[in-house]
């Protein structure tokens, strides 16, 4: 029998966006554990804002399972957070999503690494070179010393792990970074990246760089961060047509509000129409436009108004279980043709 390190990992109860919370138990199996041999565990919910302290137990239940590189034996319990009784918690977001198999989601992850509280890269006084040969740049005048090193550490971590990266690259601000995501499934690319968003924060730790994932942390010409949502059902796909998309993003613009509510805390700092954003109190859509509220690809239009769409308003520190569950609400409230 070996011993395995098993990380459970939750979402607590802090809002508007929650934070990671994690502890490990030790379970003995004779080969590799599935998510079936895990059982369910507990915590104090009164520590983590979950609870009262008269009532504080609240109950994990795994969801997904993540090898971990990083130590010997050892995996990542990607858990929800269920009430005593069993029913889900209210700060489960994950349990709001809808079940729909056909639903391809890609989210890009942008933030960025700080050391003595500044982006890696910015002098100790005033700012560096204004913002344009950062994006997808090269060389340590532009790079740093660290960010790559701990950029490419994070990649292999993840790909251990079994998240499907779709990428990785520098962000156009000094000491911004971006990832992405793709999987399909309603829940897959959200669990994928809270468990990225997880493996990054804790290999920041060896390097005491903090990650900042806040969408406007510099004031002034310099880009925000964003977490834009590329989507896709399979009637989108396969099917789409004019009359549909049209009535689609009828559907969006109709929800304006309660998108934004969803899509990340202070965002009116990020989305002002500057920096490839659409302001927050409008709702736009255009080909290959990235200051629409929504992108379509160029070939969108030209396929028969099929493929994907992306939304460009979530941004980095929104909560992608939220954000899913939000856009595929809006998509089940359109009838098809």
């Amino acid at each position: 029998m070996t011993k395995y390190k098993l990380e459970y990992i939750w979402l607590d109860g802090k809002t508007p966006v929650p934070e990671l919370r994690g502890k490990t138990t030790i379970k003995s199996f004779e080969q590799d554990p599935t998510l079936a041999d895990l059982p369910d565990w507990g915590f104090d919910g009164s520590s983590t804002m979950q609870a009262e302290g008269r009532s504080s137990d609240c109950v994990l239940r795994p969801v997904a399972l993540y090898p971990d590189a990083s130590r010997e034996n050892a995996f990542i319990v990607l858990s929800e957070v269920l009430n005593a009784d069993g029913t889900a918690h209210p700060s489960n977001a994950r349990a709001t999503i809808e079940n729909d198999p056909d639903l391809w989601i890609g989210l890009e992850q942008e933030y960025f690494l700080y050391q003595e509280g500044r982006p890696l890269g910015f002098p100790k006084d005033g700012y560096p070179s204004p913002q344009g040969p950062y994006y997808c740049g090269v060389g340590y005048k532009y790079m740093g010393s660290i960010a790559r090193t701990i950029v490419e550490e994070h990649l292999d971590l993840c790909l251990a792990a079994g998240i499907n990266h779709e990428g990785i690259n520098a962000e156009v601000a000094k000491g911004q970074w971006e990832f992405q995501i793709f999987a399909k499934g309603s829940a897959k690319a959200a669990d994928d990246v809270w468990v990225a968003r997880y493996l990054l924060m804790r290999l920041c730790e060896q390097y005491e760089v903090d990650v900042v994932f806040h969408c406007k942390p510099i004031k002034g010409d310099w880009n925000g961060s964003g977490m834009h949502c590329n989507f896709s059902t399979k009637y989108i796909r396969e099917i789409g047509g004019k009359e549909y998309f049209e009535s689609l993003m009828a559907a969006f613009s109709a929800h304006v509000s309660e998108h934004i509510a969803v899509y990340g805390p202070d965002n009116h700092l990020r989305l002002t129409g500057h920096h490839e954003t659409q302001s927050i109190d409008k709702f736009s859509y255009g080909l290959s436009d990235r200051g629409a509220s929504v992108r379509m690809p160029v070939n969108f239009i030209r396929n028969g108004y099929k493929g994907y769409l992306e939304d460009r308003r979530p941004n980095s520190e929104g909560d992608p279980y939220q954000i899913v569950s939000r856009i595929l609400q809006t998509i089940n409230s359109v009838p098809k043709p």
